[in-house]
């Protein structure tokens, strides 16, 4: 079985006795999470743009029905 214990005195050991190429080795494996994350970051915000845009034109679609209401009424 997995023996947790051994496995982080082995990391802490290894970070201890060559802290260098532990944070590179930890670097290397963190970045390709990192440049996933900032693609879905900015895909994300480009959604929510579209998204405010859309309901801004709406919204302007709707006042002007309503005030073309107005005026016909008028």
């Amino acid at each position: 079985m997995l023996d947790i214990k051994a496995w982080a005195e082995y990391i802490v050991e290894w970070a201890a006795k060559d802290p260098y190429g532990f944070l590179t080795t930890v670097i290397l494996a963190l970045t390709p999470l990192f440049v996933i994350s900032a693609a879905l970051s900015w895909k994300l915000a480009k959604m929510i743009e579209a998204r405010e845009r859309e309901q801004k034109k709406k919204q302007k679609r709707q006042e002007n029905i309503a005030k073309a209401k107005r005026t016909k009424k008028d």
